[in-house]
C-alpha cells in the first residue's frame, strides 16, 4: 500500500569523530522515504531549489520513490550543518539556512489522492493539519514534531494532534508537550490530546509505544523495543526519521492494523535507524538490501525473544 511523506529535503554538512562531509543529501522526508521504500510504495511532497540536481532526485527514483510531489523553486535548497563531537545523541547546530523551505506550502498532486498511509514530517503544525484534512481518505496518519513547535506553536500543535493517529517523538519532547517531568504521566496526557498511539524514542536505548485505552485492540500496556548496539556510529543525523520510515513503512505493508503489527513495526523502525547511523547522510539507506534488513530484524528477535 502507498505511503505519502511530507517534510523537508535538505543538504547537510556534518562533522563527527568519524570525519566530516559537506552538502550531503538529507532532510526528514528524504530519510523517511528511503527507509520506508524497502517495505512499500512511497510518495514524497517537499520543496527544493535550483541546486537540487537530477542526480539528487535520481537517488530517490532509484528506490522507486514517486517524486512528482517535489516542488522545484527558484533559490537554494534547505541547508543544515551540525557536529557531534560533544555528544553523539545530540547535534550542536552550526547553521540553519531555510532558503526555499521557508516558503514551503505542501501541494498534494491529484495522483496522490488514493494514498492510504500518511506521514507528516517535522513542519509547522498548521501545514501538517492542512495536509491531513486534504488527505481525508487515509487509513492511518503518523506525525512528528519537535521542541521548536512545542514551545512556539502549542495551540496549533494541540489542534493538529487531534487528527494524528500515531505520534513519534522523543522523551524530552513528550515531557515538554505534556508539561510533565514524569514520562508515564506525560504519555497519558499526550494520548488524551488525540493520538491513538504514542511512540517515544529513547535514542540509543530503543523506543516504547504507548496505546490509548481501546485503540488498535484491547488493553493499554506499553511495549518496548531495544536499540541495537552499533560498533561505530558515524552520523546520527536522520536516525529518528529513518526509524519513522521503517515503522510506518512496515505498517503500510501489512493488511491488518492492530497492536501486534505496531509492536513489530517498532523493531523494523529500530532496524532502519541502526543502518542509517553507519554512514554519513543517507548513504547507507541508499544501498541496503531486504535480506540485510531481515537479518538484522532476526538479531532483534533473538535479543528480545520476540515471537
Amino acid at each position: 500500500m502507498s505511503i505519502l511523506a511530507v517534510g523537508s529535503i535538505a543538504f547537510d554538512s556534518i562533522a563527527s569523530p568519524s570525519g566530516r562531509v559537506d552538502n550531503v543529501l538529507g532532510g526528514s522526508a528524504t530519510y523517511f522515504s528511503l527507509a520506508a521504500s524497502y517495505f512499500t510504495e512511497v510518495r514524497m511532497v517537499g520543496i527544493v531549489g535550483e541546486d537540487f540536481t537530477p542526480q539528487h532526485e535520481g537517488v530517490l527514483k532509484k528506490r522507486g520513490i514517486d517524486t512528482r510531489g517535489i516542488e522545484h523553486a527558484p533559490g537554494k535548497t534547505f541547508r543544515w550543518g551540525g557536529q557531534y563531537f560533544d555528544n553523539l545523541n545530540e547535534a550542536k547546530t552550526d547553521f540553519t539556512d531555510l532558503n526555499v523551505f521557508e516558503r514551503f506550502v505542501p501541494h498534494i498532486p491529484r495522483e496522490y489522492a488514493d494514498t492510504q498511509f500518511l506521514f507528516l514530517g517535522n513542519i509547522h503544525p498548521d501545514l501538517q493539519r492542512q495536509v491531513r484534512q486534504e488527505m481525508d481518505g487515509v487509513r492511518l496518519t503518523g506525525g512528528d514534531t519537535m521542541n521548536y513547535w512545542i514551545q512556539r506553536t502549542k495551540r496549533e500543535l494541540t489542534e493538529t494532534l487531534k487528527v494524528i493517529n500515531v505520534l513519534l517523538i522523543n522523551d524530552t519532547e513528550a515531557k515538554m508537550l505534556a508539561g510533565e517531568s514524569s514520562l508515564p504521566r506525560a504519555t497519558r496526557k499526550v494520548l488524551a490530546m488525540g493520538p491513538q498511539a504514542l511512540v517515544v524514542k529513547h535514542g540509543e536505548y530503543g523506543a516504547t509505544i504507548f496505546f490509548r485505552e481501546g485503540a488498535f485492540g484491547i488493553g493499554s500496556h506499553p511495549f518496548r523495543a531495544p536499540a541495537l548496539p552499533i560498533e561505530e556510529v558515524k552520523d546520527p543525523t536522520g536516525a529518528g526519521d529513518s526509524f519513522a520510515g521503517g515503522f510506518m513503512g512496515y505498517i503500510a505493508s501489512q493488511e491488518q492494523l492492530n497492536r501486534e503489527v505496531l509492536k513489530r513495526a517498532l523493531f523494523y523502525g529500530s532496524v532502519m535507524g541502526s543502518f542509517a547511523v553507519e554512514q554519513f547522510g543517507t548513504e547507507r539507506l541508499q544501498s541496503l538490501t531486504r535480506p540485510e534488513i531481515e537479518a538484522r530484524f532476526q538479531i532483534f528477535r533473538e535479543l528480545t525473544h520476540l515471537e
